[in-house]
């Protein structure tokens, strides 16, 4: 049995995923999907298949039950004492971009491969992307 190794010059396309009325968890794990590239049938761990991904109206996502006041987000700043704690629902006023891609971040792989996934997701909190020139398709998820 051959291993199939996947090119390094893929061709990547560029999608729009409106986020208007989705869940918060699902729409991010079939968001790092894609980045990851596992929607693809050229899909290989250690090559970077996935495709560039623009998510906007980032904050008219939902939130199901009552995770919004109940779930946190926690950073340290390294330092004894120093854990953080944020609600989501005063992080989804403040930040919703952010929110939305550090829940994509931690689904992605820990390595340098991740980061490199990271960087082909563009968030936006409004209706408007400024990625026009791309011709992105919408992906209906």
């Amino acid at each position: 049995m051959k291993t199939y190794m996947a090119p390094v010059d893929l061709q990547k396309k560029w999608y729009v995923v409106d986020a208007e009325g989705k869940t918060f968890g699902r729409l991010a794990s079939q968001v790092a999907a894609i980045l990851i590239g596992k929607n693809k049938p050229e899909y290989t761990p250690n090559v970077d298949t996935g495709d560039y991904v623009i998510v906007v109206n980032a904050s008219k996502l939902v939130f199901t039950g009552k995770k919004l006041d109940q779930k946190k987000y926690y950073s340290h700043s390294g330092y004894p004492g120093g854990l953080k704690e944020t609600k989501y629902s005063t992080l989804m006023e403040k930040k919703p971009e952010f929110a939305f891609s550090e829940a994509v971040r931690r689904m992605l792989p820990k390595n340098k491969l991740g980061s490199k996934m990271l960087k082909k997701l563009h968030v936006y909190a409004g209706a408007e992307h400024a990625h026009a020139a791309q011709s992105p398709e919408t992906l209906d998820i």
